[in-house]
């Protein structure tokens, strides 16, 4: 499945213009023979925008979901994107997964909030693992902070996700981890992941860029640079399987002296 990954911040502040750069972003992936998009954390809204977060927020159903639906009917592949989902009186950091014919085959709430921005705007989801069937492939959604901890991946590989997606808003100094960390999940967990990070200055915060497709084998499939970029990769069910052959990891663990970690 040929997965794109939009780097880019959109235009913050405004769910109108993110989704005409979400539409134009999806046509030239449709073109290049993408079966799905990722866009990232908060790509709807933006991300660092005080209280505007919860003016924005809208259900996991709202507008917003129905005009990506639209456009992922339109051109004919799946979406992924990162927003602020309001749930009664709550808010959280969620990101969504659309099929192409417009379905919601998946919401996850980001579970592991970063710094005292998200913990004053969001409420940290429950459900650890939330997955979908996308032309055959088992996709896992984490968001940013979340992919950093080792166990949040590791029960991804356990419930046998093939694609972990990964929107984010990574930002300077901790480039480390789109560079290096991402990869080595990604052979760690024998999966493929799609890291897919915001861009450029955005109030207090400078997002690296970086987002990178890693394949089970350590192998970085697309990196883009430091500004707005669309890249594309495969994700290839062949290496998946031949590399799961190959590396033991998962078959060799001892869960029985995990315990304490717990």
């Amino acid at each position: 499945m040929r997965t794109a990954l939009l780097q880019s911040s959109g235009r913050p502040g405004s769910t109108v213009e993110n989704l005409k750069v979400l539409d134009e972003a999806v046509g030239r992936a449709a073109a290049a023979g993408a079966g799905l998009l990722v866009a990232p954390e908060m790509f709807l809204t933006g991300y660092a925008i005080g209280d505007d977060i919860a003016r924005l927020a809208e259900p996991a159903d709202g507008d917003c979901a129905d005009a990506v639906a639209e456009s992922a009917t339109r051109h004919g592949l799946a979406i992924a994107y990162g927003y602020p989902e309001r749930a009664g009186g709550t808010v959280y950091n969620s990101a969504q997964l659309i099929s192409a014919d417009g379905t919601r085959l998946a919401n996850y709430r980001k579970t592991h909030l970063f710094g005292c921005f998200e913990r004053d705007h969001f409420t940290p989801g429950d459900q650890q693992v939330v997955q979908a069937e996308l032309d055959g492939v088992r996709v896992g959604i984490l968001i940013c902070y979340d992919v950093e901890f080792p166990e949040n991946v590791r029960a991804h590989a356990l419930a046998g996700t093939d694609l972990l997606i990964v929107p984010t808003a990574q930002m300077h100094p901790f480039q480390f981890v789109a560079e290096s960390m991402i990869p080595v999940r990604a052979f760690e967990n024998q999966m493929y992941v799609a890291y897919v990070n915001r861009v450029g200055r955005e109030g207090e915060f400078e997002f690296v860029g970086l987002s990178t497709l890693a394949g089970p084998d350590g192998v970085a499939r697309a990196r883009a640079g430091r500004a707005e970029e669309l890249v594309l990769a495969d994700v290839d069910p062949v290496l998946l399987g031949a590399c799961r052959e190959e590396n033991p990891y998962l078959q060799d663990r001892r869960p029985g002296l995990y315990g304490s970690l717990i």
